[in-house]
């Protein structure tokens, strides 16, 4: 086939930051590449040209979404391939280095490109000897490779080393090869954030600070430096992937729950999500319940901030998407949602039950209040506001307990702030206000400079 740009389709999930992609391969076939367990995009966008999912590659044990590859095995008769060495449970093909894969009429050579894990693969997709591009899932991601921790602080400079290895093995690559990562901006998967997403060998060699490390030791030092901190569900998914998701023969549904069953669910060890907008969960919530609002990141602070052994309720607004409420939840495994109150807030109050308030500030209601920035470390870095108190959200439900009492909560514009605020109203904090605003604007309003660098 004459391979052309068209043939390639990105499916970028924004919220984990992540990249699926499908390849029209010319004859009504597809292939696609580290797709998620949530397949709406992909196969919608393979509806669109009529395309069939002939083969589901995937890079790696991902530890940050859960493979749809055994999905589209079971749905379009998928071949899936992987990495041998990831010693998966279900039906696969096993590839090692420098095994192809003849698509027909291109073909796909697995490159062993370990570090982000060990089992890592690249895959090298070829028309004839021409090289196209190649799949670096979490290799070589633009302008930076992606972490090397996940398998633990004692492996993390040894991984690093690999990864070093796997990159400059695939700079070896042709410099008109195409570069299609997996893990990209937003991702916590990637060492450094960035903007672009795909990109060449040779724009690589110009601009990728981390291969114009001098040597191996200056990588690992400059790779692992920029290693911040990542969702607990991480540590489970790998695994999860590794078993293979469960294939799921219908879509999964949020069943109605009136009052009394939620107030059940929470007295009996449950949780209650409510995904309304901050301003919405300000005005009123159950007691109790944890505030993540529905966007793009919801996945992320839910795998972060709850288990996944326990039943959850949905609190949600009447024009809030349900499916997609259940699809984020379901792509990083958590699928024990019990339901969704039935009639919101004004149900749960006509019942005769409580509500809790959050105080929701601008910029100048929040003067002589201690200020608790919940951002991640290197957002705080960039700036914050002077004499703050840092705490990342991910890390607060263990330092809950050392938060100053009566402190306006901020992030960058208040999503993740009222996240912090009800994980504090649950762990017993009282007068505790939300800024609807981030550090610019506080230190606008109190005539302040933003203060770089270091942690509070």
């Amino acid at each position: 086939m004459s391979f052309t740009d068209d043939h390639l389709i990105p499916l970028v999930d924004q919220g984990l930051g992540n990249s699926a992609y499908l390849v029209d391969l010319g004859d009504g076939r597809a292939l696609a590449v580290d797709a998620s367990r949530d397949l709406r995009a992909l196969k919608a966008a393979a509806a669109r040209r009529g395309l069939r999912v002939a083969f589901a590659a995937d890079t790696h044990l991902h530890a940050d979404f859960l493979s749809g590859a055994v999905q589209l095995a079971h749905d379009d008769g998928a071949r899936i391939l992987a990495s041998a060495a990831g010693d998966r449970s279900f039906p696969h093909s096993p590839l090692g280095d420098g095994d192809e894969t003849d698509l027909g009429g291109l073909t796909l050579r697995a490159l062993a490109t370990p570090g982000h894990t060990d089992e890592h693969l690249s895959f090298l997709l070829l028309d004839g000897n021409r090289e196209l591009g190649v799949f670096t899932g979490g290799s070589m991601i633009v302008n930076s490779a992606a972490r090397t921790d996940l398998l633990g602080a004692d492996r993390t400079k040894e991984l690093a080393r690999a990864q070093y290895r796997s990159l400059q093995r695939l700079a070896e690559l042709h410099d008109l090869t195409a570069v299609w990562p997996t893990h990209g901006a937003g991702s916590f998967c990637s060492a450094v954030q960035g903007d672009e997403r795909t990109s060449t060998i040779g724009a690589q060699k110009r601009t990728n600070p981390l291969l114009a490390a001098p040597d191996e030791d200056a990588f690992v030092r400059q790779l692992v430096s920029g290693l911040g901190t990542y969702p607990d569900y991480f540590d489970r998914l790998a695994e999860a992937n590794r078993r293979g998701p469960a294939v799921l023969t219908t879509a999964p549904l949020l069943p109605a729950l009136d009052a009394g069953q939620v107030k059940a669910l929470l007295a009996g060890g449950g949780h209650v999500v409510d995904v309304r907008p901050d301003a919405d969960n300000a005005s009123g919530h159950i007691p109790g319940s944890l505030s993540i609002p529905l966007r793009g990141q919801f996945a992320t602070w839910l795998g972060w901030l709850l288990p996944d052994t326990t039943p959850i309720a949905i609190v949600a607004g009447g024009d809030q998407d349900l499916a997609e409420i259940v699809w984020q939840a379901y792509k990083i495994g958590y699928e024990r949602l019990a339901g969704r109150l039935a009639g919101g807030m004004t149900a749960w109050l006509s019942g005769g039950n409580t509500q809790s308030t959050t105080s929701f500030v601008t910029a100048d209601q929040a003067a002589d209040r201690p200020y608790l920035d919940v951002r991640q470390d290197a957002e705080f870095a960039a700036g914050h506001v002077p004499g703050s108190v840092h705490i990342e959200l991910g890390g607060l439900t263990a330092a809950a307990l050392d938060t100053p009492e009566g402190a306006v909560v901020a992030c960058g514009h208040g999503e993740r702030a009222m996240t912090a605020a009800s994980l504090l109203e649950r762990a017993g904090h009282t007068g505790i206000a939300v800024l609807d605003g981030g550090p610019a604007d506080y230190a606008a309003a109190h005539g302040q400079q933003l203060a770089q660098g270091g942690n509070a």
